[in-house]
């Protein structure tokens, strides 16, 4: 098993633990058909690899990487409901399988047991509660008052997808017991890599293949969402290389960042040129 995936492994086994302890058998049931029907879990290994870049051990960041991939579920419940859409991750979305009702109580359970996992370290709690506002704001905005030009567009990317991102690798550091500023530059990080892979997912919703994605593409264009190929009118070779441009800023962020462990460290390097070249 190689490095990165031995640490998505630490993260699935805790995250099944976590699930195990959820109460009644229904919430169980439905919280486990969301948080386990697959994934990438890319956010809650920026969280692993961003501890350990940082200095710290991976067994301590596994609880906050947990608690972020919980809040990111969570937030994809309702992004299906908003969105009636009745596939995710290539399985049925939760309101498709169990309805609206028990959808939206599975996703209170899962930010439940993620601030609960979170409530230990309070710098912990506000970093998750920061990008949770930032969230909400950018469904709100993407609902009621959508861009219309690309720094709307980037704005929004930024709330939306960059805010938990960003989340996710403060928290790795704040695990290894890292200083501010390197806190902060683990942060604007991986809010950089966030927003990269927002771009290329606008991309690969208006280019890929339905069974190579694992949801339904050509959701952007049909519900009038606000995809940077919509917004900015750029094809797709000129979003791409947005997309790069952003990798590469957070790439300069991470050089600003203490990373004693250049191991993990060479893997978030190659995590910021990951995002903006998947095929799914």
């Amino acid at each position: 098993m190689d490095y990165p995936e031995s640490r998505r492994a630490m993260v699935e086994e805790r995250l099944e633990t976590v699930l195990d302890r959820v109460e009644p058998t229904e919430l169980a049931e439905e919280v486990r058909h969301v948080a386990l029907s697959g994934g990438k879990r890319v956010r809650p290994t920026v969280t692993v690899l961003s501890c350990e870049s940082a200095g710290g051990e991976a067994d301590d960041a596994v609880d906050f990487a947990v608690g972020v991939e919980l809040v990111h579920d969570a937030s994809l419940v309702v992004d299906d409901i908003i969105d009636r859409s009745d596939t995710r991750r290539g399985s049925a979305s939760a309101w498709a399988e169990y309805g609206y009702s028990p959808a939206i109580v599975a996703s209170d359970g899962l930010i439940g047991e993620a601030f609960e996992l979170f409530s230990p370290d309070p710098r912990a709690m506000e970093a998750v509660a920061d990008a949770m506002v930032e969230l909400g704001e950018g469904e709100a905005t993407e609902l009621v008052a959508r861009p219309t030009n690309r720094e709307e567009y980037m704005e929004l990317a930024r709330r939306k997808t960059g805010a938990l991102f960003r989340a996710a690798a403060e928290l790795g550091a704040i695990a290894a017991d890292a200083d501010p500023a390197t806190v902060e530059a683990f942060g604007e990080y991986a809010e950089k890599v966030g927003v990269a892979f927002q771009i290329r997912d606008d991309v690969l919703d208006a280019t890929a293949d339905e069974s190579d994605l694992g949801k339904p593409t050509g959701h952007d264009a049909e519900m009038g969402r606000p995809s940077v190929v919509r917004v900015t009118e750029m094809d797709a070779d000129e979003a791409d290389a947005l997309a790069h441009e952003k990798s590469e800023a957070a790439l300069a962020a991470l050089d600003r960042a203490e990373t004693p462990d250049l191991t993990a460290t060479d893997y978030l390097r190659d995590l910021a040129a990951f995002v903006v070249t998947r095929e799914h």
